[in-house]
């Protein structure tokens, strides 16, 4: 899943209006590449190779961002759609990464664990981050909605 994440990112960072949600996608992307690198290391480490099935949830998720970025709306209310969308996605990739990482502790795996802490502690980053943006973000969405005559 991550390889779609990496693959939706750009479009993401290039349908973003704010400068900062711009800057914050494609610096998500550069870390998004680091966690796919870290996750390979982990494999490489226990010799084995990275299978698994589809993740149908996290799909799903991206899914929802892609479309976020079609919406018919202003760039203001755009922005804030997809603030929401790729929050859900951070909160299942710290849910998963959180998981995880425990896993390895119990099987005393600690390089694996710390690796997984590292990628764990830069998607509630992320999260912050995102949270702090979408505070001015949806104020200027709410405007923008205001004076169209949305009234919502």
């Amino acid at each position: 899943m991550l390889r779609k994440l990496i693959k939706a990112l750009p479009k993401m960072a290039k349908a973003a209006h704010a400068e900062g949600l711009k800057r914050g996608f494609e610096h998500h992307l550069e870390q998004t590449k680091k966690h796919a690198n870290r996750l390979e290391k982990i494999f490489e480490k226990l010799n084995k190779k990275p299978a698994g099935k589809t993740c149908k949830g996290m799909q799903g998720l991206i899914e929802e961002s892609a479309e976020s970025i079609g919406e018919n709306a202003t760039v203001e209310t755009k922005d804030a759609t997809l603030i929401t969308a790729v929050q859900r996605v951070e909160h299942y990739e710290i849910a998963g990464y959180g998981s995880v990482r425990t896993y390895a502790e119990l099987l005393g795996y600690d390089q694996a664990a710390e690796m997984l802490q590292a990628t764990f502690n830069e998607e509630a980053e992320t999260d912050k981050t995102l949270t702090k943006l979408a505070k001015s973000i949806n104020l200027k969405a709410m405007d923008s909605e205001e004076s169209n005559g949305c009234g919502c």
